[in-house]
């Protein structure tokens, strides 16, 4: 069992700046590819970024490169999202979600169906 709680997620005004965090249960979390999504309301879950299980490489959505920085803590089982320059285009839910397979040393997936586990989400709204 695998248990996945992001937290930091606001309301910030365009230009602002957010910092997300994802706490995960188990004792496997190395192991895993860990990735932050989005979704916003009528619109399908879309990835942002992901990193690597030793957090050596990281692979970012174009709308967030520049902006968005990834990185995680082995030691306290925990992923985060640094998000700066916030534009009201980046409000939705976010959420973060583990990837236990095995798809090769340079691959970081940003399919859905990849990640196993997933997060309640959190909110982050932006506003102009």
């Amino acid at each position: 069992q695998v248990q996945l709680v992001e937290s930091g997620g606001g309301l910030v005004q365009a230009g602002g700046s957010l910092r997300l965090s994802c706490a995960a249960s188990g004792r496997t979390f190395s192991r895993a590819v860990m990735g932050w999504f989005r979704q916003a309301p009528g619109e399908e879950r879309e990835f942002v970024a992901a990193i690597s299980q030793t957090g050596g490489s990281t692979y970012y959505a174009d709308s967030v490169k520049g902006r968005f920085t990834i990185s995680r803590d082995n030691t306290k089982n925990m992923v985060y999202l640094q998000m700066n320059s916030l534009k009201p285009e980046d409000t939705a839910v976010y959420y973060c979600a583990a990837d236990f397979g095995y798809r090769g040393t340079f691959y970081l997936s940003r399919g859905r169906d990849d990640y196993n586990y997933w997060g309640q989400g959190t909110q982050v709204t932006v506003s102009s």
